[in-house]
């Protein structure tokens, strides 16, 4: 099982590096005490599988219970539980403009310090040894909410292009277009099966309809320049930190050409180590 303890600043991008984490198909747990983490690592072991990459974030909301940290971590190590420490930190100036901007209360304010400044300078002495023991330090002083997961992705990930789930759909145009989708081809310049009688009630899963659909050259060298499009814009959306990605086809009813193309294009990215899905949203609309 792989797990990654969270850990830093307060204001430094933990539940954003959270939702980084989620996305790439990590189970998350914030504001966790210490001293139950081993805990938790035992009862994802016992899940059979369906628990295989974990994530807890454990800081200085946890107070006193904070100061069990390096014990648990000890206590990892004699279990044989194997796991990364990811420390984020930055700048005192940006966290304080953070903290003002969100005008959310600092965890040491009211406690040991009563001013903001006080508290940031306060926390960076008590996270210290924390940041000494980390196996990666990310500063998000500069980063954007899309940086920081193109960090994570690079970090945790062995292919990064899995960090986005593609879905790859099919629709028919009669019954109204995906406005949810990021693109959108319309198919429908295509020869139809529809008008061949043997063709007609079947879809673009049965190979009949798609071998029909594909022997065309229009539909070959169609479908070559969608992968070719498709291939330099997924590092862009990756770039931008984007989580998931649409990518629609349409035909007149949706069952043969765009059920064709969809499936396609899903087989070719699965093929190339993309997290895919692919659903036919009027497959089964007379």
């Amino acid at each position: 099982m792989e797990l990654i303890i969270v850990t830093g600043l307060s204001g430094a991008g933990k539940s954003r590096t959270v939702n980084a984490l989620e996305d790439i198909g990590f189970f998350c747990v914030d504001n966790m005490p210490p001293k139950l983490i081993s805990k938790f690592v035992e009862i994802g072991m016992q899940s059979k599988g369906e628990i295989e990459r974990m994530a807890v974030v454990t800081d200085i909301r946890g107070g006193e219970l904070f100061d069990g940290l390096f014990e648990e971590l000890d206590l990892l190590r004699s279990k044989e539980f194997e796991y990364k420490l990811l420390f984020l930190t930055a700048s005192d100036e940006v966290l304080i403009r953070r903290y003002k901007e969100t005008r959310r209360k600092h965890p040491l304010v009211g406690t040991l310090c009563n001013s903001l400044e006080e508290a940031v300078k306060q926390e960076r002495k008590i996270m210290s040894h924390a940041r000494e023991r980390a196996d990666y330090i990310l500063d998000t002083s500069l980063m954007s909410n899309a940086q920081l997961k193109e960090r994570i992705c690079k970090l945790f990930l062995d292919n990064i292009a899995t960090g986005m789930m593609i879905n790859c759909m099919s629709f028919g145009f009669k019954y109204g277009d995906p406005t949810y989708a990021d693109l959108v081809f319309d198919v429908r310049c295509l020869p139809n099966p529809f008008y061949v009688d043997e063709l007609k009630h079947k879809t673009g899963l049965n190979t009949e309809v798609k071998d029909y659909v594909m022997q065309s050259q229009d539909s070959t060298v169609l479908f070559d320049k969608i992968k070719d499009l498709i291939d330099f814009l997924l590092p862009l959306y990756l770039n931008e930190g984007k989580s998931q990605l649409t990518v629609a086809f349409g035909c007149t009813g949706g069952k043969h050409r765009s059920v064709t193309f969809a499936e396609l294009l899903y087989q070719y990215l699965t093929d190339k180590g993309n997290k895919t899905s692919v659903n036919h949203r009027d497959i089964n609309k007379l």
